[in-house]
């Protein structure tokens, strides 16, 4: 995404004009999550309201997760040999 939308700027800008590859990696960084809600709103997405999110992300870890940590464990641990 960031290099389709340094190609667009590059377009647009003057031609002796020069954006060297860190400054434009700073620059999108900084400028992220309005380039993200920018293109959500073009695209037509609506995120879900903020308490939703909320009460979304602040419930107990789901209970696939504690599997996955359970089986990650168990991998981990030293194998007996009989």
């Amino acid at each position: 995404m960031s290099r389709e939308l340094l190609d667009l700027v590059t377009e647009q800008a003057d031609d002796e004009i020069v954006f060297p590859t860190e400054r434009w990696a700073a620059t999108f960084r900084s400028h992220a999550q309005l380039i993200l809600h920018e293109l959500g709103e073009h695209l037509g997405y609506s995120p879900p309201p903020l308490f939703d999110r909320l009460i979304e992300d602040a419930q107990k870890i789901h209970q696939q997760r504690l599997v996955l940590q359970m089986t990650l464990a168990t991998a981990t641990q030293p194998r007996c040999e009989s």
